[in-house]
């Protein structure tokens, strides 16, 4: 059995409610009509119903037992406004300003989860990730004690011998630019939990550089051992090493001839990038030239289950997120 079809497997019938905001979007219709056809969760669609069940029937989507949220007539909104507006007037928002953001798709799904009204967030096939995050962040929160929200996507690689048999996580690979020390070493230990969350087996994380244990020396090298030590400190029970090449972490030969007696060279199935451009690029390199399979972005660092789709994503990497993103609240 394929890993996501286990985890598919462990959710069935289950009720977790997922909120969509991007409901007008095609892809989304396809996607939902499966997770109920299917019974992996509950969608909520939020958008304009008239529209969402033309788009619908022009594609012979069945979605006459799915729910539909519109923001503007909904009984939720006025409390939905009165909540953005305390939680943001510090900021200095008018509540006119609250009503507009809170009638906005991605503000209203993310309501409905930081009330209880749902049990996650899957957006992003039609919106950036600062707009997903601009929602997501205010209103469902970081979980409590994290500074950082960063992201990971999971890798399912057709060498069953590289990290826990071929699944491997690439982080941060959608919200960090240019993450400084402290922050990359939020940035691990994020993505060790949720490996550990997920897969269920301990993670071995890898802080990636162009140096592996002193075999070069520059600035940026050292910016990756300073946030190594710091990861240790704020998780000294996980297995996290570097600096760290790509070669070293995940071919065991190599690994003990770069980092002899090391516990996680040659065996890292979480892989940590010194920035989003090489994190991002490296994710989506494996993915469309390596004939990969890749699931995520994955939200780390929030109070509940989100995750950030690409733009460029199908219906089934969709159901697939989806179905990952309904596992963790199982899990929660």
């Amino acid at each position: 059995m394929a890993w996501i079809d286990s985890i598919k497997s462990q959710i069935k019938n289950k009720n977790i409610k997922i909120v969509f905001p991007e409901a007008e979007d095609l892809r989304i219709l396809t996607a939902s009509e499966t997770i109920k056809k299917e019974k992996l969760g509950i969608p909520l669609l939020i958008g304009n119903p008239e529209k969402i069940h033309s788009i619908a029937k022009e594609n012979n989507i069945d979605i006459s037992e799915i729910e539909i949220i519109n923001p503007s007539s909904s009984p939720l909104k006025e409390k939905f406004i009165e909540n953005y507006y305390e939680l943001r007037k510090h900021k200095g928002i008018s509540p006119q300003t609250a009503e507009k953001i809170i009638l906005d798709t991605l503000f209203f799904g993310a309501m409905l989860v930081a009330e209880k009204k749902a049990d996650c967030y899957v957006a992003g096939c039609a919106n950036s990730t600062a707009n997903v995050l601009r929602a997501a962040i205010p209103i469902i929160k970081p979980e409590k004690g994290t500074k950082t929200i960063s992201s990971s996507t999971i890798h399912i690689l057709n060498n069953t011998s590289i990290g826990e048999n071929g699944i491997m996580f690439f982080s941060d690979t959608g919200v960090i630019p240019e993450p400084d020390t402290e922050q990359l070493s939020d940035i691990a230990v994020s993505a060790g939990k949720k490996w550990e969350k997920i897969i269920k087996t301990p993670a071995k994380v890898a802080m990636l550089s162009f140096s592996t244990k002193g075999s070069a020396q520059h600035p940026l090298v050292n910016k990756i051992v300073k946030a190594t030590a710091l990861a240790k400190q704020k998780a000294p029970e996980m297995l996290i090493d570097g600096e760290m090449q790509l070669d070293a972490a995940v071919i065991p030969e190599i690994g003990k001839y770069k980092a002899k007696q090391n516990p996680v060279a040659g065996q890292a199935n979480i892989l940590i990038f010194p920035d989003l451009n090489s994190g991002n690029i490296a994710y989506k390199l494996i993915e469309r030239l390596g004939n990969t399979i890749a699931y995520g972005p994955i939200l780390q660092g929030m109070s509940k289950p989100c995750s950030d789709l690409s733009r460029g994503c199908s219906a089934q990497d969709i159901i697939d997120v989806s179905a990952i993103v309904i596992a963790e609240c199982l899990e929660n």
